[in-house]
């Protein structure tokens, strides 16, 4: 069986996008909250889950500017991990979603929702 690394996740912007300018092109990362309802000894609880992203060039371009915080979004990708050492010399790894499509939904005003 081939193995697939695919990603697909709906959530709300936990903030607004950072964008910058690499030698590689533009580079957008945020983070999406994703929630979900679990049974807990009988009682319904939300637990959030928090996941980041990473877009590039024209996809960053968009995120930067359709997508801002509390904004719904779809971001469908691939998984992806890497490690680097911080100033204390500590191992730190690092597991985000390398996204390949992103759609923003923009919140609408109380007074347009039907």
């Amino acid at each position: 069986m081939e193995s697939k690394n695919h990603v697909q996740l709906i959530g709300r912007l936990g903030g607004e996008p950072v964008v910058r300018d690499t030698k590689n092109g533009k580079f957008a990362r945020f983070s999406i909250a994703i929630n979900e309802q679990i049974n807990e000894n009988g009682q319904i609880k939300t637990s959030t889950q928090w996941h980041n992203v990473v877009a590039w060039r024209k996809l960053a371009e968009k995120v930067e500017s359709m997508c801002h915080k509390g904004n719904e979004i779809l971001v469908c990708g691939k998984l992806t991990s890497h490690s680097y050492e911080d100033q204390n010399n500590v191992k730190k790894y690092v597991t985000e979603v390398l996204a390949s499509e992103i759609i923003c939904i923009p919140k609408q005003d109380k007074a347009e929702v039907a």
